[in-house]
């Protein structure tokens, strides 16, 4: 699936999201979203857990 679907998918689930449920639940969606997206790249091996905890000193040495 190219990213310009995917990126269509999750304009559409917002657009629903915010017409029926209201602003509310557009940030809902865009929240879980989100956190999908974070969940489905640690899980494809894209980020590790000590990209979030690591300083920016220690992302220079790495360089």
């Amino acid at each position: 699936m190219s990213m310009a679907v995917v990126g269509l998918i999750a304009g559409m689930a917002l657009g629903f999201a915010g017409y029926f449920g209201g602003f509310g639940a557009f940030l809902l969606v865009a929240a879980l979203g989100a956190a999908g997206l974070i969940v489905g790249r640690f899980l494809q091996g894209d980020l590790e857990l000590g990209d979030f905890f690591r300083t920016r000193d220690d992302r220079r040495d790495r360089r």
